[in-house]
């Protein structure tokens, strides 16, 4: 049984879309773990079968709730504007079936929706960060058996970084790229720009590695 698991924040207009792509893998649950939305989301992911938990804000907490209710043996952690390409449970019914991957994770490849050059070659420079790094962000999905998720501890509820946080703790050597895409929406980089999104993801990275606390980064995030 795959639990889907995905945080959400005012994302009445992206969600519907995210849910839609799930529906030829036909998850055993959908579970929407909500920080306070005002937009009418928990509406919007009731109406469409999922189960809603509402608790505090930050996306670290949130994803920890939503585990904690999960009732899977896998567990697929998933951005509420990220849809997953047609053909995405097939990947993951084969990463699911090899029995070595129990102590695995595995991330979708990172695309953006937008046409512009500037798309590709982010996803490009997303596509070295994690084979060189192993770092994949968040955006890219999760999946991770229930059992390897508590032995790591879950998520932290922290503010930011908490995909970070896990990855580092899973290993780059356990972490295991999927074939299918993750296809997350555009509109942050087009409106804070193809440069500037990034160059500010890098530098919270940069301080984050340095030691500087999620809390404090948050606030510079914004």
């Amino acid at each position: 049984m795959l639990s889907v698991i995905i945080p959400t924040l005012n994302a009445a207009a992206s969600l519907p879309a995210s849910l839609a792509s799930l529906a030829d893998g036909t998850p055993g649950e959908i579970i929407v773990s909500d920080g306070g939305s005002y937009d009418g989301t928990t509406d919007v992911a009731a109406a469409a079968g999922c189960r809603v938990f509402a608790g505090a804000r930050g996306r670290g907490a949130q994803l920890k709730a939503g585990a904690d209710a999960a009732r899977g043996d896998w567990f697929l952690f998933l951005h509420a504007d990220t849809c997953l390409e047609a053909g995405w449970a097939a990947t993951v019914r084969s990463f699911c079936a090899e029995p070595a991957n129990a102590r695995r994770a595995g991330y979708f490849r990172f695309a953006l929706a937008d046409t512009a050059p500037a798309a590709r070659r982010l996803e490009s420079i997303v596509a070295w960060r994690c084979g060189t790094l192993g770092l994949p962000y968040g955006d890219q999905g999760l999946l991770i058996h229930a059992a390897a998720y508590r032995a790591l501890g879950g998520f932290a509820a922290v503010p930011l970084m908490e995909d970070v946080e896990l990855v580092r703790r899973i290993g780059r050597a356990n972490l295991v790229a999927l074939s299918a895409r993750a296809v997350t929406s555009a509109a942050r980089y087009r409106r804070e720009g193809y440069w500037l999104r990034p160059l500010r993801n890098l530098l919270c990275l940069g301080l984050y590695f340095a030691g500087v606390a999620p809390a404090r980064l948050a606030r510079f995030y914004g």
